[in-house]
């Protein structure tokens, strides 16, 4: 599959393609850059005219600047079952069993460049909450025409307890400091996704692997075109936006996260996004 990874850095814009080609661009504007209308052959023109097969290293950061984030979420079987079992005593669990099946789907506000982590970045665990998990999802880029443009890898961070407690306590549970975690880069293609894409976590702690899983995203019950469009029936984006499409691995409790725990999310040819528990 052709591709263009783009990569955004305190130092500019990097692009690379499924090659190898880089082309580094220093007085390009991110916001302007990943709207434009024609995003994957301008790309491609400036990695066959400006091109190399090395360039200088660079610190890669979450790749977001006045984009939103958002989520969608009981988008997989598996994230129905394990969020009415966590909402089963109070009575939520119906809620969450309805959406799945339903015509509409589930869509939050998950933050901003302000909430979010880059690659390497730190995540965060609530301090009000003892039952808190990494969700990994392939991540949508909605241009500021509306068009689903792209993609990334993001890891939507969730106070399970919180959320179980009470539906209504959802944006407590997913919207805090350091809740999203964004990146390594922008994908663009010339094909969609494969639906054979595979999603992979592992979670290290003190050196050791203490959790890990897959899947592949045609395992979503809902189409990326459907969350786009339900996404920017009545919303529009001046600057694009991020929306996660949720999850199937879901850590199974007692599990939680602690502090200073490698979370390691990877979806190719995106990439892999790291990030540390704080």
């Amino acid at each position: 599959m052709n591709y263009i990874q783009i990569f955004l850095s305190e130092s500019g814009i990097h692009l690379r393609d499924q090659s190898g080609q880089q082309a580094n661009l220093s007085n390009q504007n991110w916001d302007d850059f990943i709207n434009q209308p024609d995003l994957y052959p301008t790309c491609q023109s400036l990695i066959q005219s400006h091109g190399s097969a090395e360039a200088a290293p660079f610190k890669a950061l979450a790749p977001i600047d006045h984009q939103e984030i958002w989520a969608a979420g009981v988008t997989y079987l598996r994230s129905k079952v394990a969020r009415m079992e966590e909402s089963k005593e109070s009575g939520g669990d119906t809620f969450y069993d309805k959406v799945y099946s339903a015509e509409r789907p589930e869509i939050f506000y998950k933050g901003n460049k302000l909430r979010s982590v880059g690659p390497g970045g730190k995540v965060r665990i609530r301090k009000d909450s003892h039952w808190n998990v990494p969700e990994p999802e392939l991540t949508l880029f909605i241009n500021s025409a509306g068009l689903l443009a792209g993609y990334s890898i993001g890891n939507d961070m969730s106070s399970r307890d919180i959320e179980g407690e009470n539906p209504l306590y959802l944006p407590q549970a997913k919207v805090y400091d350091g809740a999203a975690g964004l990146g390594p880069c922008l994908l663009i293609t010339e094909k969609p996704l494969d639906p054979s894409t595979e999603i992979a976590i592992w979670i290290k702690r003190g050196g050791q692997q203490v959790f890990e899983g897959n899947t592949q995203i045609s395992q979503m019950k809902r189409g990326h075109q459907e969350l786009v469009d339900y996404l920017t029936m009545e919303l529009s984006f001046p600057a694009g936006a991020y929306l996660m499409t949720g999850t199937c691995i879901v850590p199974d409790p007692p599990f939680t996260l602690q502090s200073g725990d490698h979370i390691f999310i990877q979806i190719e040819p995106i990439g892999i996004l790291e990030n540390i528990v704080q």
